[in-house]
């Protein structure tokens, strides 16, 4: 196990000491630091008890929701203040104290059941009667999109992919967004045409209220659309929020009935530009080859060229010597393009195959747009920002030995933030292995307010057709040190205590005013590429944030890290509130899995575990400080708080395996037949949630043949109470996140786990 010697951080410096471009991050007016105003909550849902009756062994498992407001103290095992009322069919069955769960052992499939609040001798209000379902889950029918055909003849079809939920129409029950993706969806640094992305909303029965079609400027794949499912407003119903572009639409459903197709507002600007919705912008072979004549022909104008920090000439870039007058006419830019796709490319890498390179969006407008979350009805579209600025040559996606035009320019995030203490906020972020951009929202019911824009700059390079620009500075000189941190995947939690998220971006957090909190560095060890330098933890694929360790003050961070040979740690676990590494190992490979949760109920606190290589000494389960308690491991896709005694599971199954809910210690708890996870070997259910019942997690996983969501709830008995955990503010705001790019896990603000104190749990 390596402990860092030293570690240092690059922390914010104080605005008024740096030349800050205008713009570069802005507070919003009223919402400087400090905490928010006495007695201020965060605004959360108003959710109903959201009671489920399902046949058990024992007899048919009851459990409903308790809400943070009903609770007023704590016992050794669960939340006190509020007992509830059980009745079948009218009848007082049972008075429960100690959980939200009950099995009535004297129930048939034909029962019908309510709970209501029980304050002294005080009955409340009744829960909406339920009867029993017929198996042990729900499914939600879909309506599946029509298959396509792309421009190149290749056929596809649709899933059911990301799920995230939302109170749409204020009933104080969820609604189901769902993403459907086509089979040809792609990874950013992939070639190739992709059918539409459409975003579905439905209610529990399996009515579909409206879908949004992205349409062809939008490409399918986890990198490109990130769609924001929260009551941003305060008015108790869900907005929807994404990056659209022309061309993407939405549509009403009433009563399975398709109303008139409403296409996003184009700025007029744009329209007076010339754009329409009818604009196709998806490149052939040929289309890209004309663009990068364009790009050569412009090569002699470029800033970077006129200032000497690029070489003169297309030549020079490429490595050979100056052939040709420059500017150069239409002729010789075509001609040095044939050069650069045949010869030079390929003399980099064999892999970098342009003659096909197709499919892709490298121009035309960028939008974002709120939707209304009951219709589909565009509220307001704006310029999403930043724009992508080219086709990513400034990014660095043509610096490397693989040429990826479109890919480092094309990496997005989203989430949601309680910056103020009170108010959530949308988080749109652009890049994070070179440039890195984070953007947030504010929305009124009327109009989006940009809070705040973070922008590392971008990561100067002497050539950008031969340079390393990972793991450098960007231009401005608060934010440069953003760059290559970020994840794919971003989380908000309060990690200064202030009573105001922040924003952990992988490696590095922004405060909730905007200023850079911190960025990680650290030593690298002997054996690494190189001894002795201090550099970025980097980026990494997997990124955990809450209370981990019961024994120190404060949340941690656990992270993996793909850098290798040239990052410090393959794992390691930070203070979230200063960046400093606790522990962590080095691995010299790519890190490319890990995961926490309390697996072992013998060992206080949580156990992290990540997919070293082999032969490490960090391989196997650790305790929350940092010990090798064992060599092996659980699974690294999704956990699940299942059980209940408040111990971790782990949802296994990836491509066309079953997925299982397996505990460490007692093995397979859940079979779900008949369905599927998404995202090929990353085995991501459509959403791990606590969507109804008691404080437990749900598994939303589609059907093999995405004619349903299929929600499983868990019927094993508990003797612990607490409030939903939608009711956390850090726990709801990261299931609003949960479906961005390599779906993670959420955490709620305390620490939550079979050893806790339910004394420490916030009431407020």
């Amino acid at each position: 196990m390596r402990r860092p010697v030293r570690t240092s951080v690059v922390a914010a410096l104080a605005a008024a000491a740096l030349l800050v471009p205008a713009q570069a991050a802005i507070a919003h007016p009223g919402h400087g630091p400090g905490k928010p105003k006495p007695g201020a909550s965060p605004q959360l849902e108003k959710l109903d008890r959201g009671l489920v009756a399902l046949p058990g062994e024992d007899g048919i498992h009851l459990t409903w929701r308790l809400f943070k407001s009903e609770a007023t103290g704590a016992s050794a095992t669960g939340l006190t203040g509020t007992d509830f009322v059980v009745k079948r069919d009218g009848k007082r069955i049972a008075t429960v104290t100690d959980s939200t769960t009950y099995v009535d052992p004297d129930g048939t499939d034909r029962s019908k059941y309510t709970v209501s609040p029980l304050q002294g001798k005080r009955e409340g209000k009744a829960s909406d009667k339920v009867t029993v379902q017929g198996s042990p889950f729900l499914d939600i029918p879909l309506t599946k999109p029509a298959d396509g055909v792309t421009p190149a003849g290749e056929a596809y079809t649709y899933a059911a992919n990301d799920v995230s939920v939302g109170d749409v129409d204020g009933d104080g029950a969820y609604e189901y967004v769902v993403k459907w993706d086509p089979s040809n969806s792609k990874d950013v640094s992939q070639v190739g045409y992709t059918g539409p992305v459409y975003i579905d909303t439905y209610e529990l029965d399996g009515t579909l209220l409206n879908r949004i079609d992205l349409g062809v400027n939008i490409r399918a794949g986890a990198h490109y659309t990130q769609f924001l499912v929260y009551d941003f407003d305060g008015n108790g119903k869900a907005e929807i929020m994404m990056k659209t572009a022309p061309g993407t639409k939405s549509t009403e459903f009433k009563k399975g009935k398709a109303k008139k197709a409403e296409y996003v507002t184009m700025p007029k600007a744009d329209r007076k530009a010339g754009y329409s919705h009818s604009d196709d912008y998806r490149m052939s072979a040929d289309d890209y080859a004309a663009h990068l004549a364009d790009v050569f022909q412009g090569w002699s104008e470029r800033k970077e060229v006129v200032s000497g920090q690029w070489p003169a000439t297309i030549e020079e870039a490429l490595g050979t010597e100056p052939t040709h007058d420059y500017p150069l006419s239409r002729a010789d830019a075509e001609e040095l393009v044939d050069y650069f796709i045949d010869v030079y490319a390929p003399s980099r890498s064999g892999r970098n195959v342009l003659r096909n390179f197709e499919g892709f969006i490298v121009d035309g407008p960028e939008y974002l747009t709120v939707f209304e979350g009951k219709t589909g009805k565009e509220l307001e579209t704006v310029r999403y920002e930043p724009g992508r600025g080219d086709d990513g040559l400034l990014w660095g996606d043509y610096a490397m030995s693989r040429i990826e035009p479109g890919n480092r320019v094309d990496r997005f995030l989203s989430g949601v933030a309680y910056l103020d203490g009170t108010h959530p906020s949308a988080v749109f972020a652009r890049g994070y292995y070179t440039r890195s951009t984070v953007a947030t929202y504010d929305w009124n019911g009327k109009h989006l307010t940009k809070r705040w824009l973070v922008d590392s700059g971008h990561v100067p390079m002497t050539n950008p057709f031969n340079d390393g620009p990972h793991g450098r500075d960007g231009t401005d000189p608060e934010y440069g040190t953003l760059t290559t941190q970020g994840f794919h995947s971003l989380s908000a939690a309060d990690v200064d205590g202030d009573g105001k998220q922040e924003i952990v971006y992988g490696s590095a957090t922004l405060d909730d005013d905007g200023s850079l909190l911190y960025s990680s560095f650290d030593t690298m060890p002997e054996g690494s590429a190189t001894p002795g330098e201090n550099v970025r933890l980097g980026h990494g694929d997997a990124m955990h944030v809450g209370d981990f360790d019961p024994n120190r003050p404060g949340k941690e961070i656990f992270t993996v890290h793909e850098g290798g040979a040239y990052a410090p740690y393959g794992t390691a676990m930070r203070d979230a509130a200063t960046g400093e590494v606790l522990f962590g190992a080095y691995s010299g490979k790519d890190t490319g899995r890990g995961m926490v949760g309390d697996v072992r109920p013998d060992v206080p606190g949580v156990e992290v575990w990540s997919s070293m290589p082999a032969g490490t000494d960090a391989s196997g389960l650790l305790s929350a400080d940092g010990d090798v308690l064992q060599s092996t491991n659980p699974g690294t896709n999704m956990s699940i708080r299942w059980a209940g005694d408040l111990t971790t599971q782990i949802v296994n199954g990836a491509q066309t395996v079953t997925p299982t809910i397996d505990d460490w210690a007692r093995g397979t708890m859940l079979t779900a037949s008949g369905t599927l996870t998404n995202n090929g070997t990353k085995g991501n259910p459509s959403l791990v949630a606590d969507v109804f019942g008691d404080w437990r997690e749900e598994l939303l996983v589609r059907t093999a043949d995405s004619s349903a969501l299929r929600i499983y709830v868990s019927t094993e008995p508990t003797e612990h109470k607490l409030y939903t955990l939608m009711h956390d503010p850090q726990y709801r705001a990261e299931i609003a996140r949960q479906q961005t790019t390599y779906n993670q896990p959420a955490y709620t603000d305390f620490y939550l786990a079979s050893d806790m104190s339910f004394a420490k749990v916030p009431l407020r």
